[in-house]
């Protein structure tokens, strides 16, 4: 029973990865957005039933079907339990939707053309500019995405309960200001684009380096991620598109390196020693034809700049033919569109490579004091490998064993610990 119980388990966390925010968006244009946690409390609450079922009476034919089938008739009962109580959106009229959750099929609600349609309407009412720039970021990946509170405030680089805070107050807006469960239009759509690729950034990145966990990168969430600015790039009422082209050329020119990332033992191998010819050349002709699609507005933006930087690294014959003097041009370029200290440590690597070993680690040791990069792993773990090449042992092991300490994923920590043994073999 323990293995039925486990492989039960293990069926649900996949499904609830790719299927709860699909859930939670039908879920809320049937409740409304002012009862957005209920979606999530029914939606987590199939997800219980269907573990404790299914380690007894087997997994369904249909598991995703069984999902929605039980989460449409939770949805129904909770209508009829709350229906002296409930406010509804003005887009939803009570009896009409009694009467569409009641019919015996959940095939038009759950309709891969309804599904799309929600979450694009899920992401924009995440995104409404009544509520601040990172809270509409937390909402979106807690509801649509399915991260974890711990997953987000990994992303955020802050603690939980600011997460929690900001969950609360985000819900709390879109209740109170009865937020519509609708695409907008005109300038209310273009303000609202930019939070939404925001979101969809963070997803692709916590996958592409997963913060925690056994897996070192988390394909569904980068799969998600572009399947969702897909659907942003294929809606008909959005017209101004230069940046959703650009996000989609920077994800898949980043995918296209996924096979050489990790060795057989999935050892993360840095970008310059991977295999080339492992490299996705079908990714990678998307990604620049999607690159020139967003440079045809004339307009510049963050992703359009990554976008080029991946573009560099995706198209140079080897590590050493890679133009670093053009990547690190469009890092000081970025920086006047972000301060991000993300950026400076990306950039500070670039100058490793045009200036010099010194001058990078210069750069990285001035960072020291951002409270964004104290508690994180990538900082001292960067810190490490440029000690190593100085060389000065000393420093990079005191440094790997911080990014060990701080890593809270165990394929990373496992590499680190392979490189730290490597510092204190030649020390």
């Amino acid at each position: 029973m323990e293995k039925e119980f486990e492989h039960a388990h293990q069926l649900v966390d996949h499904l609830f990865r790719h299927e709860s925010g699909k859930l939670i968006a039908v879920l809320t244009r049937i409740l409304g957005t002012d009862n957005i946690m209920t979606a999530e409390d029914v939606v987590q609450e199939a997800m219980t039933e269907a573990v404790n079922q299914w380690a007894y009476k087997g997994v369904p034919e249909n598991p995703a079907g069984w999902l929605y089938h039980v989460a449409k008739f939770k949805a129904l009962n909770f209508l009829r339990k709350q229906r002296a109580m409930l406010k509804y959106s003005s887009s939803v009229v009570f009896q009409q939707t009694m009467e569409q959750v009641a019919e015996p099929t959940h095939e038009e609600f759950f309709s891969d053309t309804h599904i799309a349609d929600d979450q694009l309407r899920m992401m924009f009412t995440c995104c409404h500019p009544s509520i601040s720039a990172d809270s509409q970021i937390a909402l979106t990946l807690k509801t649509l995405c399915g991260f974890s509170i711990s997953e987000i405030s990994r992303a955020f680089l802050t603690s939980e309960d600011n997460i929690n805070k900001r969950l609360v107050r985000a819900r709390s807006i879109i209740r109170e200001n009865r937020v519509d469960f609708e695409v907008p239009e005109g300038n209310n759509l273009i303000n609202r684009l930019n939070a939404v690729l925001e979101t969809i950034y963070l997803l692709f990145s916590e996958g592409y380096n997963a913060s925690f966990g056994g897996d070192s990168i988390r394909y569904e969430l980068c799969r998600e991620a572009i399947r969702l600015t897909q659907l942003i790039a294929d809606h008909p009422q959005i017209k101004q598109k230069s940046e959703v082209w650009a996000l989609l050329a920077l994800m898949l020119l980043n995918a296209s390196r996924f096979k050489a990332r990790q060795n057989n033992d999935t050892e993360l191998i840095s970008l310059e020693k991977q295999d080339r010819t492992l490299w996705n050349s079908e990714y990678i002709r998307q990604g620049i034809a999607y690159l020139d699609r967003s440079i045809e507005d004339d307009q510049v933006s963050k992703y359009q700049i990554l976008a080029t930087i991946s573009a560099h690294h995706c198209t140079a014959k080897s590590g050493q033919e890679t133009d670093w003097e053009s990547v690190l041009a469009l890092y000081e370029t970025l920086l006047q569109l972000e301060q991000s200290p993300i950026v400076l440590l990306n950039k500070a690597v670039a100058v490793s490579k045009v200036h010099g070993i010194n001058q990078g680690l210069n750069e990285l040791k001035a960072l020291r004091f951002d409270p964004l990069l104290s508690n994180y792993p990538h900082y001292y773990s960067t810190l490490a490998e440029l000690s190593c090449l100085q060389p000065n042992y000393q420093e990079a092991i005191a440094y790997f064993e911080k990014a060990i300490s701080l890593s809270h994923n165990e394929k990373e920590k496992k590499h680190l610990k392979i490189r730290l043994l490597h510092c204190r073999s030649v020390f």
